[in-house]
């Protein structure tokens, strides 16, 4: 488990290098006392490991930029993949003061190591003619964040799947898969979304795809408040969701969604381990009080069950060892 003494620790994403995994996560100082408040403070933090349990801790990999700049109020969720010349690409959120933090957009920055990044020009915005924008009113920010990038199956270019909003349907049913392409990381077109509006959710947070045995699956996290007043009136509750699907860009078919853990865990994320075994891990969002917990839980095994990815293990987030990072 990985837990800090002085952080809140939430969302989460992995590089592995094949030596170690390298989980970046966000992350707040818990002087700020209310766990609320650690979304405007914000940043990237790194640690590594051999075995996805016992973790290093080194120097963040991304704090707020001098302003002004897209992201110079805080630093928020994204991945991060390999070109074929060996330079690693972070895409991840940025949040600025002038918008008061609402207006959310993506960025990216390189690394040779996974250890020192350097920030490029990109910045990505929600366009118009496929997503909703703040003006529109209808929800509290802009959602445009959460990059989840991967290659095309065929090797021409590269796919992101972002958390975004549909300029249309009920307000509180919205979410959508949004998607971008880019034949070299660099340049981005800003396409359709790859799911429709509709389906009983406000967003669909930190998305992820990967092929379990065979099957691919569309992971998103969704909280009972963001679910759409039909699904909260049938007593649906929230957490981290799947949707199997026929391809890594779908298309997906939110309705057919179902509930992987509840909200005591949150932003599902799977890894292989060495042995090439399918494991998620999620942070712990909240105790048996409600209460926000802020860390990250040790791996789970998966598995499909009645044509539905499962974790193994238990999920409430007392399962697995405490760890603290360099722990006395």
């Amino acid at each position: 488990m990985f837990e800090m003494r002085s952080s809140w620790v939430w969302d989460f994403w992995f590089a592995d290098d094949g030596d170690r995994y390298h989980l970046f996560f966000l992350k707040a100082s818990r002087a700020l006392q209310d766990p609320d408040r650690r979304h405007w403070r914000a940043t990237v933090g790194h640690a590594t490991s051999t075995d996805l349990r016992t973790w290093e801790e080194h120097a963040d990999a991304l704090v707020p930029a001098d302003g002004p700049a897209f992201d110079d109020l805080a630093t928020w969720t994204g991945s991060i993949v390999r070109d074929d010349a060996g330079l690693w690409h972070m895409f991840y959120t940025g949040v600025n003061r002038e918008g008061k933090g609402l207006i959310q957009r993506i960025g990216s920055a390189t690394s040779h190591d996974l250890f020192t990044w350097t920030r490029t020009d990109l910045v990505l915005e929600a366009d118009s003619a496929h997503y909703e924008k703040l003006a529109q009113g209808a929800w509290p920010d802009e959602a445009w964040r959460d990059p989840w990038v991967s290659r095309n199956a065929d090797g021409t270019g590269w796919n992101m799947l972002i958390t975004a909003r549909s300029t249309t349907g009920d307000p509180d049913q919205r979410g959508v898969v949004g998607h971008a392409f880019s034949p070299d990381l660099a340049r981005w077109q800003i396409l359709p979304p790859l799911s429709q509006p509709g389906d009983g959710f406000g967003q669909l947070e930190v998305l992820q795809t990967e092929t379990v045995d065979g099957q691919t699956v569309l992971l998103f996290s969704c909280l009972n408040s963001e679910l759409s007043t039909e699904r909260q009136a049938g007593q649906e509750r929230g957490g981290i969701w799947a949707v199997n699907a026929p391809s890594a860009l779908g298309p997906f078919d939110i309705s057919e969604a179902y509930l992987v853990a509840d909200q005591s865990l949150y932003v599902g994320r799977l890894v292989q381990n060495r042995a090439g075994q399918w494991q998620m891990l999620a942070f712990e969002n909240a105790d048996d009080t409600g209460a926000f917990v802020g860390r990250i839980t040790d791996p789970q095994p998966v598995a499909w069950a009645d044509g539905k990815l499962t974790m193994m293990g238990a999920h409430h987030p007392s399962v697995g060892n405490r760890r603290y990072v360099n722990a006395s």
